[in-house]
């Protein structure tokens, strides 16, 4: 066969399309326009919550393994805490009744003095228990995943509590389950108070994730090793007066007209298991007045119905006496 007769274009398989830089600048730019759209117009939260959902029973099923040697390893150590906790229960019984007497009689005398100065009652905010599933995977962030999600209630910005104090804040809501930011990591804010001196200010939690600090506090603030600080409950989402951090260290620098202090959580969140997830304080609040009016309101519709069925009652029988008295006239 004469050489001229080949056919020297390369086949299918060593064909090339565009360059693989071409194809990196492609991709890097589809990616950066896909995470800019979803920041500023949320498109990939649907696709979040469909993942979520679609994947929410294998994390479960993957869970069961861990929970099933969590509770064996529970189950053995439980018998001698249990008996611990027997004796040293027994030991505070005392202690406990004579608190539980004199708070009972705090709370009377709270009451008369709210009713005396005409002050509203303590609000009382719904709670849904939840547990902690796992921590999320960012390593950037501190961040837990608890078994409750919008279909049970749970909504966006609701504090997050345990039996020792404030854990942190739901910032993500999936339908059975949600993302709850605490309180030492970075990007998380609490308005606080001090509890000794009643001073006002707003914590955070540190770059490096280990506890919360005060910042823009002043110098020559009163601000003490072992002060307790709480909710104060100005911002509306945080019920006041919930514990939240002790203060661990107090740093004042001459060439700085600010003080470093450092807060410890009281709610450990690496041990925390069982929470509760409150209703923000202005929902709260929001639906409280709301039913206080539909009440109100309701309580008005009934008036207007009785007064009216009173005014068709008293035109019969007006009616009923012009009636009789037209007979009786001839």
């Amino acid at each position: 066969m004469p050489l001229g007769t080949l056919d020297r274009t390369p086949p299918p398989f060593f064909r090339q399309g565009p360059s693989a830089l071409t194809k990196l600048a492609l991709c890097s730019a589809l990616a950066l326009l896909l995470m800019v759209a979803d920041a500023r117009f949320k498109l990939m939260m649907p696709a979040r919550a469909t993942l979520a959902l679609v994947l929410h029973p294998v994390q479960r099923l993957l869970m069961t393994p861990v929970d099933a040697w969590e509770t064996a390893g529970d189950y053995l150590r439980g018998t001698k805490r249990a008996m611990e906790a027997e004796d040293q229960a027994k030991r505070q019984l005392s202690a406990q009744a004579e608190r539980l007497s004199r708070a009972a009689s705090l709370e009377a005398e709270n009451a008369r003095l709210r009713k005396l100065l005409g002050l509203q009652p303590s609000l009382t905010v719904p709670s849904i228990p939840a547990e902690v599933l796992f921590e999320a995977p960012d390593p950037f962030s501190r961040r837990v995943v608890i078994d409750r999600g919008a279909t049970l209630g749970v909504a966006p910005g609701s504090p997050v509590i345990n039996e020792a104090g404030v854990l942190g804040q739901v910032t993500r809501v999936y339908p059975l389950s949600s993302e709850v930011t605490l309180l030492t990591d970075k990007d998380a804010a609490i308005p606080l108070l001090n509890a000794r001196t009643q001073m006002r200010n707003a914590a955070a939690g540190r770059a490096d994730g280990a506890g919360m600090e005060l910042r823009f506090l002043a110098a020559n603030a009163d601000v003490k090793v072992d002060d307790l600080m709480t909710t104060s409950g100005l911002d509306g989402v945080y019920p006041p007066g919930l514990p939240v951090a002790r203060v661990t260290a107090v740093e004042r620098r001459g060439d700085s007209s600010f003080a470093q202090v450092r807060l410890a959580p009281i709610a450990q969140p690496d041990s925390a298991r069982h929470v509760l997830v409150l209703l923000p304080q202005d929902r709260h609040l929001t639906a409280k007045k709301e039913a206080e009016a539909a009440a109100v309101a309701e309580a008005a519709s009934a008036a207007e119905a009785k007064a009216a069925a009173r005014a068709v009652k008293k035109a019969e029988r007006a009616e009923k006496a012009a009636a009789k008295a037209s007979g009786a006239a001839p």
